[in-house]
């Protein structure tokens, strides 16, 4: 039987197990819109491209959707977690504080950067409220995601949550990905707007590409992780002055 899952930093061993029923649920519960982080609240440069003409409809919410997921997460956020996840696995403080680093000094607008902040924070506290007093190395972990600096960004708190599951990297970075897809459709289905079919159907989509974005990212070299979406930087960057707006990014 496969062990259940704890707050005890994993180890590789533990991690590579076949996942338990409990470990599936608390896979569930990061991937989910309800964890208190704010991740509803951002539309990551989407709602910028409907108000230029760029997205109008659902086809063209559900293309841009997948470049981004190609583009952006499977070359930069997926990849890092993958990284920061082995990081929290070896206990490696120096190269977790060299990963937020590099997630804070390659967001390209102020807004998708205090995005990455803001969540990263509001991940640390939910963390610490679920399970901060469990253990001494469990709050040993938290301790060090809260003296990351300027703050413990996004991608490098959810590793740490995605660690104390004991998950296997690939399932990991599969509950990202979807937690990002459905946070994504949210916003399309607000912002163009959309139906709640049409919803299902991008959501659809998105889900038939995660394996293989996942697979890429966890295959991808530390030379060559990049953050470079130059037209959603620039849209990103008009959306900070946008005249109304719904979302925070």
């Amino acid at each position: 039987m496969a062990p259940a899952a704890s707050t005890e930093p994993v180890s590789s061993a533990t991690a590579a197990t076949a996942l338990s029923p409990q470990t599936w649920l608390q896979l569930m519960q990061l991937a989910s819109p309800a964890l208190p982080v704010g991740g509803f609240s951002y539309s990551e440069g989407l709602e910028a491209a409907v108000d230029s003409g760029r997205v109008s409809d659902e086809a063209s919410a559900r293309a841009w959707l997948l470049d981004q997921l190609q583009l952006a997460l499977g070359r930069a956020d997926l990849p890092v977690c993958a990284a920061a996840l082995r990081a929290w696995l070896a206990g490696d403080a120096e190269r977790l504080r060299a990963l937020n680093d590099w997630v804070l000094q390659t967001r390209e607008t102020r807004e998708l950067r205090l995005q990455a902040e803001q969540m990263g924070r509001s991940l640390l506290e939910w963390l610490r409220n679920k399970n901060g007093s469990n253990s001494e190395a469990g709050a040993a972990q938290l301790a060090l995601l809260a003296s990351l600096q300027p703050a413990p960004s996004w991608p490098i708190a959810y590793a740490l949550a995605l660690a104390q599951t004991g998950a296997a990297p690939r399932e990991a970075l599969l509950t990202q990905a979807f937690g990002w897809a459905e946070n994504m459709v949210a916003a399309a289905i607000k912002a163009v707007p959309l139906g709640q079919s049409a919803g299902q159907r991008m959501l659809d989509a998105l889900g038939a590409a995660i394996p293989a974005v996942v697979d890429a990212a966890l295959a991808l070299g530390e030379d060559a992780r990049q953050a470079f979406t130059p037209m959603l930087a620039i849209l990103s960057a008009q959306h900070e002055t946008q005249y109304s707006r719904l979302f925070r990014s």
